[in-house]
């Protein structure tokens, strides 16, 4: 989602050529914000699932005070990073419901 501010067709760069064949092919995965649907906290390494499978893990998560909840981010593969699509993070050894959703998680007025 960087396209808009990196520009592959003004010369050469550090990292250039595996960006360029990263567009070509187009993304496997994409860094998406969740919110847990339950009381928990996601930390980093946690597991991810989706339908049964695992399909990613958390990268950062905390706990929100402003929205009262926990939230994160994780790289999810394309089909699974839509906002609305639910997924479970295993803490603890169990699998506690949560869903994709749009970034910045907080926004003016959203606070509770």
């Amino acid at each position: 989602g960087l396209g808009w501010i990196t520009k592959l067709d003004k010369g050469e760069f550090i990292g250039g050529e595996a960006l360029a064949a990263q567009k070509e092919k187009g993304l496997s995965r994409r860094l998406v914000g969740f919110e847990m649907l339950e009381k928990a906290v996601p930390r980093n390494g946690y597991e991810m699932k989706a339908d049964g499978r695992a399909v990613g893990r958390v990268t950062s998560g905390i706990f929100s005070p402003s929205l009262n909840k926990g939230i994160g981010c994780g790289y999810l593969p394309v089909e699974y990073a839509s906002p609305g699509t639910r997924i479970e993070v295993f803490i603890r050894k169990r699998a506690i419901p949560a869903q994709v959703v749009k970034t910045p998680f907080y926004t003016q007025g959203t606070h509770k």
